[in-house]
């Protein structure tokens, strides 16, 4: 009887051989064809024998070729006395809003000037060992921390909240902006990126008319701080939706349904009547496909809630992700249009865009390149190209690269990486800027780099990082792409989103236990005499 299954076995052998040798072949093709498309050799259209190797004309308006110097920020990341979705999140000590309790960040593990850092350790589980929580940055990037300890942790949503010192004061920069202001005009910086915080202008649901629950104080005062900019002589860029969804929407599903974008463009058109003369660029959305993703896909971020069925189905075609992203689309090219004709009634020139992340993305190893692909094709181009032609610019936000392997990310051992778990790699930002051109360049669209940054405390990344970024701008304006101007994330270390006061972006370092004191890192004199050097000459 076993005799006769002795060819079974070998014609098995022979087909699970061919199978092997058909997926070797087609992983080897697609390999290539990924390479040729996005690795394929750099050439430099730099001239590196000039004296100066990058210059940029800031004395002349953008529509005429001009280029200008920015800082960014948000309004949950600044503003004190805001009760909004993100201080709900931090302030609950238990993580049943986040049905993923194990990738929760971590507490600051060190300590200089009274300023907690994170720590990033990369090691393969052991036998025994525990995991940890570590920054939810380095956790979306496949990272994991382990210790062989046995102690508890306590369980925080945002974990680098509740050990910094008057977290949810923030940096004061509702009842203080001038502390903020005064530092991005001292750099030299002509426009300055900030929002307006949809709960505080919208507290609860309009559900008795829109009258009854606008909150006409708050518009008043974030008209005030937007003169503030004005008096300190820069000009507004002004973000709407920035990763923070009212409480009220968050409870009925928010941008899973129809009527969130209805409210969505009643806030609109709140924010346009009271703000539209002191606004050069309007952002409607600010990365509105990581704030699905975190929010509905992986409920690592307030407001998504999704069950076991949305997890497991989130990326295909009808899936949640796409569900969000659709309404998403909607409401900005809603809100395009909105702002375009008030301007137009009221003789303003609007620029209205978003603010698009985009990272760079490569694979590992020869069978990672499905999983890069799946992922530059849910992520890169969709939500542009159906909103394409309602776009006065596309804001680009580039921090750095993400080398794919098997499930996560993975840490490549010649690559500079920042504090978070990100790969430093300047070259994306000009590869991007050359695939964006090319898939829009029939639309003439122009581009502004919305947010570029590291988190680097000891401030030994960030010099160089800003240097070899404004010179891979610079390589993809000599290559015909039509960049406006470029926005550095961020003046002073803040709250970043569930990572709370982990990482640290700032230009200047912030002492919170000493009343929030501002400490200018060497980065932040760099950065004020690069642009102070580009009004006058180059780099």
């Amino acid at each position: 009887m076993g005799i006769h299954f002795v060819p079974i076995l070998l014609n098995a052998s022979k087909l699970v051989g061919v199978l092997a040798t058909l997926s070797v072949t087609a992983n080897t093709i697609a390999f290539i064809r990924f390479r040729k498309k996005f690795l394929e050799p750099l050439d430099n259209p730099l001239d590196e024998s000039a004296e100066d190797l990058a210059t940029f004309d800031t004395d002349k308006n953008e529509d005429d070729g001009g280029f200008f110097f920015g800082l960014a920020t948000a309004p949950a990341h600044v503003e004190d006395d805001l009760h909004d979705a993100w201080l709900e999140f931090a302030e609950n000590d238990t993580a049943d809003s986040n049905p993923r309790p194990s990738q929760q960040p971590p507490k600051g593990s060190r300590s200089k000037g009274g300023i907690e850092e994170p720590t990033l350790q990369y090691t393969v589980t052991k036998k025994g060992m525990k995991s940890l929580k570590m920054a939810m940055e380095a956790i979306s990037r496949g990272f994991e921390r382990f210790s062989e300890k046995e102690e508890e942790e306590e369980c925080h949503n945002v974990a680098a909240w509740h050990n910094a010192h008057h977290p949810e004061e923030r940096l004061r920069f509702w009842s203080d902006p001038d502390t903020e202001l005064r530092l991005a005009k001292d750099t030299g910086i002509t426009v300055f990126r900030m929002g307006v915080d949809w709960t505080r202008i919208m507290p609860e649901e309009p559900i008795n008319g829109i009258p009854n629950s606008v909150n006409r104080a708050a518009l008043e005062h974030y008209r005030w701080i937007i003169e503030r900019v004005h008096a300190y002589g820069m000009r507004v860029m002004l973000t709407l939706f920035h990763h923070s969804l009212p409480p009220w929407a968050a409870a009925y599903g928010g941008w899973k349904h129809e009527k969130t974008v209805n409210y969505f463009l009643e806030f609109t058109k709140i924010a346009v009547e009271n703000f539209a003369q002191l606004v050069d660029y309007w952002v409607t959305f600010n990365e509105p496909h990581v704030f699905a993703m975190l929010t509905y896909c992986a409920g690592a971020w307030p407001g998504g809630h999704p069950d076991l069925l949305e997890v497991a189905t989130a990326a295909m075609p009808q899936g949640v992700f796409n569900h969000v992203m659709h309404w998403m689309a909607v409401a900005h090219s809603k809100a395009f249009d909105l702002i375009h004709e008030f301007s137009k009634n009221s003789s303003l020139n609007a620029r209205v865009g978003i603010a698009h992340h985009v990272s760079f993305m490569r694979p590992y190893g020869l069978f990672d390149v499905p999983g890069a692909v799946l992922s530059n094709t849910m992520t890169l181009f969709p939500y542009i190209d159906s909103i394409s032609d309602k776009l006065d610019f596309l804001g680009i936000n580039y921090y750095g690269q993400e080398v794919l392997s098997a499930p996560g990310l993975k840490l490549v051992g010649n690559d500079e990486y920042s504090e978070s778990g990100r790969a430093v790699y300047p070259d994306g930002l000009y590869r991007m800027l050359l695939k964006f051109h090319e898939r829009y360049k029939h639309l003439n669209l122009p581009f502004i780099i919305t947010e570029n940054g590291v988190s680097d405390a000891t401030d030994l990344i960030r010099r160089p990082y800003i240097l070899e970024h404004l010179l891979a701008v610079r390589a993809a304006m000599n290559k015909g792409v039509q960049v406006l101007g470029y926005l550095f994330w961020t003046t002073s270390d803040n709250w970043e989103w569930a990572d709370g006061y982990g990482p640290k972006f700032g230009l200047v370092a912030v002492d919170r236990p000493n009343n929030l004191a501002r400490i200018p890192r060497p980065s932040y004199f760099l950065f004020s005499e690069g642009v102070w050097i580009f009004q006058f000459r180059g780099l």
